[in-house]
């Protein structure tokens, strides 16, 4: 059975620094692009950052762009979500994802058909 499981969520002040992973069963993760995505209360979820086979990055928001970085393990069979200078607005539900592509071709939500159930990220002082 294909699955992914977040965890690392958690409150941080302004500022602050979290570690989100992303453990993937039932496949190899170095095969596929996984995506973070995140829905802040009362937005649509968004797409944020992916990693591909080849271990290239792609930035689907900007606002993230010098402070999230995405990793993989292939030992440990995951995706990490480094996010570093956190701010208010990073406050959300944070998930991954597989669209069972190779590359990061999409951001939009209907393409993509492996979810985790995810992690809530809460920036607060």
């Amino acid at each position: 059975q294909y699955q992914l499981v977040e965890s690392g969520g958690g409150l941080v002040q302004p500022g602050g620094s979290l570690r989100l992973s992303c453990a993937a069963s039932g496949f190899t993760v170095d095969y596929y692009s996984i995506t973070w995505f995140r829905r802040a209360p009362g937005k649509e979820r968004e797409g944020v950052l992916c990693i591909d086979s080849s271990g290239g990055s792609t930035y689907y928001a900007d606002s993230v762009h010098g402070r999230f970085t995405i990793s993989r393990d292939s030992a440990e069979n995951t995706v990490y979500l480094q996010m570093n200078s956190l701010k208010l607005e990073d406050t959300a539900v944070y998930y991954c994802a597989a669209d069972w592509g190779q590359w990061c071709a999409t951001s939009t939500v209907h393409d993509y058909g492996l979810w985790g159930q995810g992690t809530q990220v809460t920036v607060s002082a």
